[in-house]
């Protein structure tokens, strides 16, 4: 049975990931910072649950610990967690305001990624689902057609940026485990203040990737259309 882990998974996008992986048959073991959320979350489910800060490394080993004790692999890993941050204009942003959204959303990912590779390789097919966003799109924010043109989030989507960047160069160097980044587009939850399309429709491209099984591509960047532009 594919056992799958999902950070941030206690509530939103991440929540609906993992409801849909549980439904699918999935193993799925929610990571959440709060504990009682994260419980509550996972018995709403029928998940796992692990205390997962994605700030702090020794959250994320232990993290580790308790999955290579309990499961001894990881088949799928959902790197979903991430903070919006303060709107702030961007000519007023400062240092620490870009640094704290870079702390969980980009950091955060590399350290969680770093962490759990040797039990994903312990895997048959291993795979690696980072959310990403077209707000970090150089072609998207450009097209005054597009929702991603309207927000001037600078600090968010510069680290969505880097999310895929860094997908593809995993994808690039690391050929045993599948890389992909998927965009939910704007989804109706609490981080988007309830705007967007449904978050069903939101977690369709994650859910895709995640259950694909040997078929995983690696070093696509899709949404629940397609491709992607960047």
């Amino acid at each position: 049975m594919t056992t799958t882990l999902i950070t941030g998974g206690n509530r939103g996008l991440g929540h609906e990931i993992a409801r849909r992986l549980v439904q699918a048959g999935q193993t799925v073991w929610i990571g959440a910072r709060d504990a009682g959320n994260g419980r509550k979350a996972a018995d709403r489910l029928g998940a796992g649950f692990v205390q997962l800060d994605v700030t702090d490394d020794a959250s994320v080993d232990a993290a580790v610990e308790t999955l290579r004790a309990r499961v001894g692999h990881l088949d799928i890993l959902v790197n979903n967690a991430g903070i919006l941050g303060e709107v702030t204009a961007p000519e007023d942003m400062t240092a620490d305001q870009v640094r704290h959204v870079y702390e969980t959303n980009v950091f955060g990912l590399v350290r969680v990624t770093h962490a759990f590779l040797p039990l994903l390789r312990k895997a048959t097919a291993p795979s690696v689902v980072n959310v990403t966003s077209g707000l970090g799109s150089f072609t998207l924010t450009h097209d005054p057609e597009r929702v991603e043109s309207q927000y001037p989030l600078a600090a968010y989507g510069s680290s969505k940026s880097a999310v895929t960047m860094l997908t593809t160069q995993y994808a690039r160097t690391i050929p045993d485990v599948r890389f992909n980044a998927v965009d939910p587009g704007q989804t109706a939850t609490e981080f988007t203040g309830h705007i967007g399309h449904s978050v069903e429709e939101g977690a369709e491209a994650a859910v895709r990737i995640a259950t694909l099984g040997p078929d995983t591509p690696t070093g696509t960047v899709t949404d629940r259309v397609g491709t992607l532009p960047w």
